[in-house]
């Protein structure tokens, strides 16, 4: 990675931003901006639009006409692979570039985010753009005298909200494939984390989509992100971020148009450490990796561990050498371990949860405390907190942060119990050297995804989506696809 390049794009100045509707950047309509506050150092960046719901509407239109007209929807799939492609080329181009950017809006360290931001949102394009023109439909075996032939049609115009730990990875996500099936799209990015995806808006342009097929607006979720939820012209609403703002928007759906929602809402995953696992101290290493990598703030984070009781003292000392030998630092240093965390009000949250532990008589091993407060900038240590119980807020609540708890455990089945012990279902992860009982685990675990042997890393071609309450309908593979595609029966008497 270049280092001299890193440190010019680290001091450029940004001009105010604004959205993009339309094919176009637009301020405001009633002028109103919001400053952009870096969690490295605490400077103000620079200014967001405020979005209003008159912009809301404005970009909802766009997107109508764009999708009503045919100008995206009625090209040939092989057309749209080939604009696709070149986006996903351009977006590679300026990879360092929109790294940066991204880095200086919402602190993730450099090192994850190059990978984990523009390369990946360049190869997830890529990957439906080439699936966009291999989507069929199909013929029903119906009687001789009948001919029952199903299309798949794109859904329409879909709102995507998108949050800030990793807005171009996620944004790409639900961008790519429902603009491979031919839907329109408007996304409101987090307030803390916009700066990437509206130049990644700009590359789409100048790739050759057509203006009003992407659109991004930002401002306040109660106004942007209720204007998408509360309008009769958004077809599907896409949304990963927290429970309660999911509710709002299902209800906001229920009393407008009743569009389809699809919710991915967070996890409190569990990471299963069992007394025969292949290699202690590559499971201590890698599950920290697996909480304390980007601050904790990943929605799969393995933020629960369970430990068989006959390890559970050695091995919570392997994990808390590894979360004390992490470094946390200025996410622009390759360097760097583990970055900011992404604002203020996110600290202060973490912390409180630490605080609320402490003071109920759980063991802090490690951590619990701001950090390099002297930069300006939200740091967090890794921080341990052991020997908590099942009904610890700490333990039943998404904390996003680098915090982990460790619980021990004496039984397969009470793993599985403990594992399965809160309303989310995102992730899980099991050390085990017995087959057998990795099988059973992965059957009896109530998450969408879970790991053996390791603990995070999976790719465009497997799907990504929760149980419980951690949401409904799947991102990433083509399964992704099920979301913006509508089935339509014609029936023909032969």
């Amino acid at each position: 990675m270049d280092e001299t390049k890193i440190a010019q794009l680290r001091n450029q100045s940004i001009p105010p931003a604004r959205h993009f509707i339309d094919g176009a950047q637009v301020s405001a309509s009633d002028g109103g901006t919001m400053p952009v506050t870096s969690p490295i150092d605490g400077a103000e960046l620079t200014t967001l639009a405020r979005g209003t719901h008159k912009d809301a509407d404005r970009a909802i239109a766009a997107a109508r006409g764009a999708f009503d007209d045919g100008r995206w929807s009625g090209l040939a799939p092989a057309a749209r692979k080939k604009i696709l492609l070149a986006w996903a080329s351009l977006i590679e181009a300026h990879a360092l570039e929109l790294a940066v950017l991204g880095v200086r809006d919402n602190g993730t360290e450099i090192g994850m985010a190059f990978k984990a931001e523009p390369l990946s949102a360049a190869g997830t394009i890529r990957f439906y753009a080439e699936a966009c023109d291999k989507i069929f439909g199909e013929i029903a075996p119906t009687s001789p005298g009948a001919l029952g032939l199903v299309h798949k049609q794109p859904v329409g115009v879909v709102g995507a909200i998108v949050p800030w730990n990793f807005p171009l990875m996620i944004g790409a996500w639900k961008l790519a494939p429902a603009l491979a099936a031919g839907c329109t799209m408007v996304m409101k990015p987090a307030e803390t984390a916009s700066l990437s995806l509206l130049r990644l808006a700009e590359l789409g342009h100048e790739a050759g989509l057509p203006a009003g097929v992407f659109n991004v607006i930002t401002g306040e979720g109660p106004v942007v992100g209720a204007a998408l939820a509360q309008s009769h012209d958004v077809d599907a609403l896409v949304f990963t971020g927290s429970g309660a703002t999911g509710r709002k928007l299902m209800e906001a759906a229920a009393r407008s148009n009743l569009k389809r929602v699809y919710l991915e809402l967070g996890g409190k995953s569990p990471n299963i450490v069992f007394a025969d696992a292949p290699d202690l101290n590559e499971a201590a290493k890698v599950s920290a990796a697996g909480i304390f990598r980007n601050s904790g703030q990943v929605c799969i984070a393995g933020s629960r561990l369970l430990v068989e009781r006959s390890i559970y003292d050695s091995f919570l000392e392997k994990f808390a050498a590894q979360a004390k030998a992490m470094r946390v630092g200025d996410p622009l240093d390759p360097a760097t371990h583990a970055g900011a965390i992404n604002s203020e009000s996110q600290l202060a949250r973490n912390l409180a949860f630490v605080d609320a532990a402490r003071a109920a008589g759980r063991r802090v091993v490690t951590g619990g405390t701001r950090i390099l407060e002297q930069t300006g900038g939200t740091y967090m240590a890794p921080t341990i907190v052991a020997d908590v119980t099942q009904d610890d807020p700490i333990v039943q609540n998404e904390v996003f942060g680098p915090v982990a708890t460790v619980q021990p455990f004496d039984t397969e089945a009470e793993a599985i119990a403990l594992a399965n012990g809160t309303t989310l279902g995102l992730a899980a992860g099991v050390w085990t050297r017995d087959l057998s009982r990795a099988h059973r685990m992965v059957a009896r675990l109530r998450a969408g995804v879970v790991h053996v042997n390791t603990y995070g890393g999976a790719d465009i071609t497997v799907p990504m989506g929760g149980m419980k309450q951690s949401g409904n309908g799947h991102d990433k593979s083509l399964h992704a696809f099920e979301k913006y595609l509508d089935l339509k029966t014609a029936w023909i008497k032969l």
